[in-house]
């Protein structure tokens, strides 16, 4: 290989600079960037520290709580109620994400008889409360509606300072069996508005031998149209996960989502 040319502090673009430029139109990594001298251009410097700026954003910013309770009343299931985790405030809640997992009090939720709701359905900041602000209640709206007509959901509560686990006390705490959390994933240098939704059937430490774990969940990320899994696709996903909790019994590494072959299915029903 040659020596590079000296670029006098010019930017200088790869040489197959037309193939970056197509395959960056693939992905949101940072690739083919091109160089100044030795170092990465100003203008990618830059773009770099603003995405971290971005993100760290992401993390800190609080959640209008009121603003999305307002919001989730019009999905038609009952007046939400708010919780909050054992952690103080969003400093706490970085440093010790255990607190994030247990609610600080769960008086306020509403009176659900135990076999009146099928699905819980938790809204929680998580990581992102951009993600959850921006993506939350539509997306709650489209998993409602990918849903069979059979099953029920209960008022949608909405968790701040939240990790995943506290929906499981939330689950608990209703009677419900199967429980849908979606929350704020972690931002990252390309993304800050991702979010995620987790499914746990049984959540129940009773039902397990070791508590609930991971493993007993299913999750469903990159959900941030129209770069990532938009709404109706994340929705069709979970819904087939809900009906195939429900008929397995549990939820988690047994459980697997089918919705994609039956997909399949369906198109190669409809060219015969």
């Amino acid at each position: 290989m040659s020596a590079p040319e000296r670029s006098g502090g010019t930017e200088r673009r790869p040489a197959d600079g037309a193939f970056w430029d197509a395959l960056r139109t693939t992905t949101q990594s940072r690739i083919g960037l091109g160089r100044t001298g030795d170092a990465l251009p100003t203008r990618r410097v830059l773009e770099f520290a603003a995405a971290h700026a971005a993100a760290r954003d992401a993390v800190h910013q609080p959640l209008d709580a009121d603003d999305l309770v307002a919001r989730a009343r019009d999905l038609g299931l009952g007046e939400p109620a708010v919780v909050t985790s054992r952690a103080a405030d969003r400093g706490e809640y970085l440093r010790r994400p255990d607190l994030g997992r247990e609610p600080a009090d769960l008086s306020d939720l509403p009176t659900v008889s135990d076999g009146a709701a099928d699905v819980a359905l938790v809204l929680a900041d998580g990581l992102s409360p951009r993600a959850l602000t921006d993506h939350g209640v539509a997306l709650a709206a489209a998993i409602l509606a990918a849903l069979p007509p059979d099953v029920t959901v209960s008022p949608p509560i909405i968790a701040t300072q939240s990790r995943v686990a506290l929906g499981d006390h939330v689950a608990r705490a209703l009677g419900v069996r199967t429980l849908l959390v979606l929350i704020g994933e972690r931002p990252g240098l390309s993304v800050a508005d991702s979010l995620g939704i987790y499914l746990t059937h049984r959540a129940d430490p009773d039902d397990f031998g070791a508590g609930v774990t991971d493993a007993h969940r299913n999750c469903i990320s990159n959900i941030h149209p129209p770069e990532g899994l938009g709404y109706t696709d994340a929705a069709r996903i979970a819904a087939s996960l809900v009906v195939g909790a429900r008929r397995l019994g549990r939820s988690g590494v047994d459980l697997k989502d089918t919705s994609r072959a039956e997909l399949d299915a369906s198109d190669l029903r409809g060219l015969g």
